[in-house]
């Protein structure tokens, strides 16, 4: 009777086993089908997710925590070996992305599909400006006095997802991506990147009409200031406290003196916009919600 009972229980682990090893190669076959997409903050992510929706299986990975600063992350190793492995990698560009050469150089994935929005937006990107009465950086005199005399440092603003015209342009962009990778589902990417560009052509006019309206159109930020893609838009005007990527975060009521405001291109941080060879607006630029990760199929 023992001997009954041990061959029973051997044949139902050996049938568990079969069952299990068939379970992993049919999860195996459906990651493989799955497109990886890896983004670094919440703005991509929700692009991607507004255009993929239900039609596709997509994996769709954000990096930023709640909380964290674009200018001073740093990817962890989970982060590294979850890029090196994606289909498709969305990140702004810029000085505070500087990781990023030495990690896709390190990627598993060699045909992966990799989106720099700054590259994207080519000669549209701005560069930086010291706009009267902000707070330099203690260290901006020290780096103005190295630089030689007639040579220019060119440093641009990274906050290029706060501008509704640059949305709809990394829209088309990532939509032609995500096409690439998951021909099956091409055309609903393109349909609901359509549909997305047309709510944000919609906020768009609704800013527009507000900014008519408005009697005064300055802008007054007592912070860094990261909306200079929005301002140029609506020819809006304003005075903050800092450039968009400065270091400094505590304002002072001591100001340069009028002669030594001239406007320049500086982001005036070792940490700054610097470099570019290379739903609408998040209402948070330099932060992002809490990491959310989905799977649709």
């Amino acid at each position: 009777m023992k001997r009954i009972i041990a061959l029973l229980v051997s044949a139902i682990m050996l049938t568990s086993l079969l069952a299990a090893c068939g379970g992993n190669a049919n999860s195996t076959e459906s990651k493989k089908a799955d497109v990886k997409v890896v983004t670094t903050i919440f703005p991509i992510y929700d692009w991607v997710r507004e255009i993929a929706q239900d039609d596709a299986d997509i994996n769709l990975d954000l990096l930023l925590d709640n909380g964290v600063d674009l200018h001073s992350y740093q990817p962890s190793a989970k982060d590294i070996v979850d890029i090196s492995d994606c289909d498709i990698f969305i990140y702004v560009g810029g000085e505070s992305d500087k990781w990023v050469d030495d990690t896709l150089k390190q990627a598993n994935n060699k045909n992966m599909t990799v989106l720099n929005l700054m590259d994207i937006l080519g000669d549209k990107t701005k560069e930086e400006e010291v706009k009267e009465g902000m707070q330099a950086d203690e260290d901006e005199h020290e780096k103005g006095e190295e630089h030689k005399e007639g040579e220019e440092e060119h440093e641009y603003d990274e906050h290029v997802w706060l501008s509704l015209k640059n949305s709809a342009l990394f829209v088309d962009k990532i939509a032609d991506a995500l096409g690439k990778v998951d021909t099956q589902h091409a055309s609903d990417f393109t349909a609901n990147a359509a549909d997305y560009k047309n709510k944000l052509n919609e906020l768009d006019k609704q800013y527009q009409d507000a900014v008519d309206k408005a009697s005064v159109k300055t802008l007054l930020f007592g912070d860094r200031f990261p909306f200079r893609y929005l301002t140029d838009d609506y020819k809006l005007d304003y005075y903050a406290a800092f450039v968009g990527c400065s270091a400094e975060t505590e304002a002072s009521f001591e100001r340069p003196s009028p002669s030594s405001r001239a406007r320049r291109t500086s982001c005036s941080s070792r940490r700054s916009c610097r470099s570019r060879p290379r739903t609408a607006p998040s209402p948070r630029p330099c932060a992002t919600i809490p990491r959310p990760r989905i799977r649709r199929s």
